[in-house]
């Protein structure tokens, strides 16, 4: 009898535990991003999100069309206020009318679901040097109080930011000895500290693919969840992946300031499949195959276990004006492809099921014709600053080392920059031409690697952009120009 009324505990404690946890579906979120020439209209991307049952979403600014697009769904929203308007909302008039005009007028019954504000995004990133420091934390405290008095209490602000806050001293490189970084612990102690008194959540974005992007030491399977990795012990506690091993070193810095136990999100965790080696479509779905059923189970990490955990996915589209500072790979972070269509098997509700995420809907494209390099061109000598041209304003990142349509001639090359140039500028006639080095074709060009996109007609955007400029030249096109050159000299 003992034993049976034990037995019986178990299972009471087990659906106790159960009761409070809210299921993976609901905990699991997207980042939606519209860095993009053509960026998909958004009540196509809304619905796209109701069919594939997302009900939280993660955006980086409080944009009017997304916003009333959103209206009415009971889609959880993050809105945001970007890094360049941190300043601004240091005047608490400034706030107020921030809250006013992007709150007030869209968080009611039947309105949009906004449950939290990021203000800003990774404002205390490394390589800003600072740039926001001064900023960040008036504003955070100027938003709240703005909810707060507005009778939004229920909305709390928070400010998503990179891994590299904390770290581990590399003398003991394991995260029970955790610490914010010596030139924000100051900062990061009166922010925590702030968060904690208006219980709101701590948001940090953690990229296992970046540990092996920037790392060339770096365990490749450390990156993943399938348990083959040499494990990293670190006392009682033994981690198999690179994603447990940080979200702990940040558990473990917040303890270090006094508040251990406040709630963390994941704003950011993905992996791209494109613009580098170790960016594809394989490595995504092994990715998002291990990561995907541990929320579903609510697993937890050591310092945390057995613990539901909010996590917004990076991303849900693919962006092609991101800025490639970082690597090329950012322009293709998406699980779905620019035009809203799926890359790879993906559940998300984490059963392991072998199913495509629903596409997105009523996508018109332009017409099938793409720009080809013109072999029988009489003049090449321009061909190297024709291709440089193309690739400034359109998205060259997969002819890069290790990318997708990396290895073809120079044909194929040129005629990849030339088609991305030519789909971004909708298909006029003068974007085909590059003083008589293109043409052209109803033929399409795609290998059984390579893609050449068509690109989705305006009426399905929320407005494509003209000559975008699509940044720095990058390693992509300056081996499209290298080949060039070799044409040209033979």
């Amino acid at each position: 009898m003992a034993a049976n009324l034990g037995a019986w505990l178990c299972v009471l404690a087990a659906v106790a535990v159960a009761a409070v946890l809210p299921p993976a579906a609901d905990a699991l979120g997207m980042n939606w991003g519209t860095q993009a020439t053509h960026p998909l209209s958004p009540r196509i991307v809304v619905q796209m999100l109701k069919d594939n049952g997302i009900k939280k979403v993660k955006l980086f600014d409080a944009d009017q069309a997304t916003l009333s697009a959103l209206a009415g769904t009971d889609i959880e929203v993050m809105v945001a206020i970007p890094n360049n308007l941190l300043d601004l909302m240091n005047e608490k008039d400034n706030a107020r009318e921030w809250v006013r005009h992007n709150i007030s007028r869209y968080h009611f019954d039947g309105g949009v679901n906004i449950k939290y504000v990021a203000v800003g995004n990774e404002p205390f990133l490394a390589s800003y040097n600072g740039t926001f420091d001064k900023v960040t934390f008036p504003a955070l405290q100027n938003i709240q109080n703005a909810l707060n008095d507005a009778g939004f209490s229920e909305i709390k602000a928070t400010v998503p930011l990179n891994a590299d806050v904390y770290n581990s001293p590399s003398a003991n490189p394991v995260p029970s000895a955790g610490r914010f970084r010596t030139d924000v612990t100051q900062l990061m102690t009166q922010m925590v500290q702030f968060l904690a008194n208006n219980s709101a959540p701590f948001t940090v974005n953690i990229y296992p693919y970046l540990s092996l992007y920037l790392s060339a030491d770096f365990p490749v399977d450390f990156a993943f969840f399938d348990g083959l990795a040499t494990p990293v012990v670190d006392g009682v506690n033994t981690y198999t992946n690179v994603f447990d091993a940080n979200f702990d070193t940040l558990v473990s810095a917040l303890a270090a300031v006094g508040h251990g136990d406040l709630p963390i999100i994941i704003g950011e965790v993905g992996w791209p499949t494109d613009g580098d080696k170790h960016a594809n479509n394989a490595l995504a779905k092994r990715f998002y195959d291990g990561l995907l059923p541990r929320l579903a189970s609510n697993t937890g990490t050591p310092l945390r276990p057995a613990q539901y955990m909010e996590v917004y996915l990076f991303g849900l589209l693919d962006e092609d004006v991101k800025s490639v500072a970082p690597g090329a790979f950012e322009r293709h972070w998406g699980v779905l492809r620019f035009d809203g269509q799926p890359k790879f098997p993906m559940d998300l509700t984490g059963k392991g099921q072998n199913t495509m995420l629903v596409p997105a809907k009523g996508v018109k494209y332009l017409p099938r014709t793409w720009c080809v390099y013109n072999p029988n061109a009489e003049d090449k000598s321009k061909l190297v600053e024709n291709v440089n041209y193309a690739c400034t304003f359109a998205d060259c990142t997969a002819l890069g080392l290790g990318s997708t349509c990396y290895g073809m001639d120079v044909n194929g090359n040129a005629s990849y920059a030339f088609n991305m140039y030519f789909q971004v500028q909708n298909q006029k006639d003068e974007a085909c031409d590059f003083q008589a080095l293109a043409v052209p074709t109803q033929t399409d060009p795609s290998t059984a690697a390579c893609n050449f996109p068509i690109q989705i007609a305006a009426s399905s955007t929320s407005g494509g952009r003209r000559r975008t400029r699509a940044g720095p030249l990058g390693a992509a096109a300056l081996l499209v120009l290298a080949l060039a050159q070799l044409l040209i000299s033979h």
